[in-house]
């Protein structure tokens, strides 16, 4: 089928097929797929509103032993830069997120062998009973199937016991790639496979939960594999209606092990379009100016996106393999302004809560991001010494800090 035969589908409403969708991102102008895209988020967003979150992005521990070869935020078991924040640190973190009008905590960290199911049930319920209202959108699905690991538990009652202790959402990291062929590649099939991603992912939207949904491209997969990932997750989401937003961003490749070269801007622009137009039954796409920068993500609005994502307060994981772009809410309200668009306040259901929070009050303005610890801080949590350890690192930390 020719691409403007294809074309004509997508502007009457209809779904396009994988071989579609790959004639698209081969043949179709750049400017083409944008005006097809924009006209989907048009259609599902006639009110020119463009949304965005103030929460904040944690990573609780940078010790893994998935060892994915394209990140370069993890540390081994042992490592002398690994690190587990204590439960205050956490508070601390969220006083300063709530001062700010934040209304979350985005959680995710490394598969640490030495952190059970309790301390996440422990830290969970610590933060609800401090903070009722404040809602917790956290741990991946290979954290959760860590987990279940860990604790030889099923994933059901992992995720049963995680929303019993506070958990509100879960994050959708950790997929890259839904193809295990790619996922070898990366090393992180050991972590989740395609299948069992998806599979903790029905979990979590059959346990009543709301869940984003991502796509890290420009690793090592071919354009069909990206669009092998976009129909996998359309199929769920015909399924179970679970996912709220889909976010996509190309891969960091400085500081990795798997090293290559970034994507270009271009590209980033026509695989958000056509994730736009793939996923027909996802309300909202975010536009990732954490790895494309302010501007970069200003243009997405003009390609599908319809919401600029978080204001984050802090980030560690991109940090890490090079990109260190920042945006406060000033400066994400006049990228969506300068675009024409009407910017709201949302949470993570994409309830509006308003408009811009420091047209009501003064906050301090945020020239960049703020990471998980300090350099030199390198505590151990006293907590600790309640949760038993696996590691011969880790008991020998709780035989430091316990009493």
């Amino acid at each position: 089928m020719s691409v403007e035969s294809i074309a004509d589908q997508v502007l009457s409403g209809a779904r396009v097929s994988r071989g579609d969708a790959l004639e698209l991102y081969h043949d179709a102008p750049t400017s083409l797929l944008g005006r097809l895209a924009d006209t989907i988020r048009a259609r599902k967003h006639p009110e020119r509103v463009v949304t965005y979150i103030i929460d904040r992005n944690v990573n609780y521990t940078n010790v893994c032993v998935a060892r994915c070869n394209f990140c370069a935020f993890y540390r081994p078991v042992g490592s002398g830069e690994g690190y587990v924040l204590g439960f205050e640190e956490l508070f601390e973190k969220i006083d300063e997120t709530l001062s700010v009008g934040g209304v979350q905590l985005l959680l995710q960290g490394g598969h640490n062998p030495d952190l059970p199911i309790a301390w996440y049930e422990d830290l969970f319920r610590g933060i609800k009973e401090r903070y009722s209202d404040f809602k917790l959108h956290a741990l991946s699905p290979p954290e959760i199937l860590h987990i279940s690991r860990l604790s030889q538990l099923s994933v059901t009652e992992v995720v049963g016991r995680l929303v019993a202790a506070g958990l509100d959402s879960v994050p959708g990291g950790g997929a890259e790639i839904l193809v295990d062929r790619v996922r070898r590649l990366l090393n992180c099939d050991s972590k989740a496979t395609a299948d069992e991603w998806l599979g903790v992912m029905r979990a979590v939207h059959e346990a009543g939960l709301r869940s984003t949904a991502t796509m890290m491209y420009g690793s090592v997969e071919e354009p069909e594999e990206r669009i092998e990932h976009l129909c996998r997750l359309r199929a769920l989401q015909d399924d179970t209606g679970g996912f709220t937003a889909f976010i996509t961003w190309s891969y960091q490749p400085h500081n990795t092990e798997l090293r290559g070269a970034e994507a270009t801007g271009i590209d980033y622009l026509r695989t958000l379009a056509l994730s736009r137009i793939v996923l027909d039954n996802f309300d909202n796409l975010q536009a990732s100016w954490v790895t494309q920068g302010g501007k970069v993500g200003q243009l997405s609005l003009a390609y599908g996106a319809n919401d600029m994502g978080s204001v984050m307060i802090e980030e560690n994981v991109v940090r890490a393999a090079g990109a260190e772009y920042c945006m406060d809410e000033v400066e994400i309200v006049r990228n969506i302004e300068d675009a024409g668009f009407r910017p709201r306040r949302r949470n993570m259901v994409y309830d509006d809560l308003g408009g811009p929070l420091f047209r009501e009050r003064t906050i301090p303005r945020r020239t960049e991001l703020d990471v998980a610890r300090q350099a030199g801080h390198d505590s151990v949590p006293a907590e600790l010494a309640k949760y038993p350890a696996r590691s011969r690192v880790g008991k020998q930390q709780r035989t430091d800090v316990g009493p």
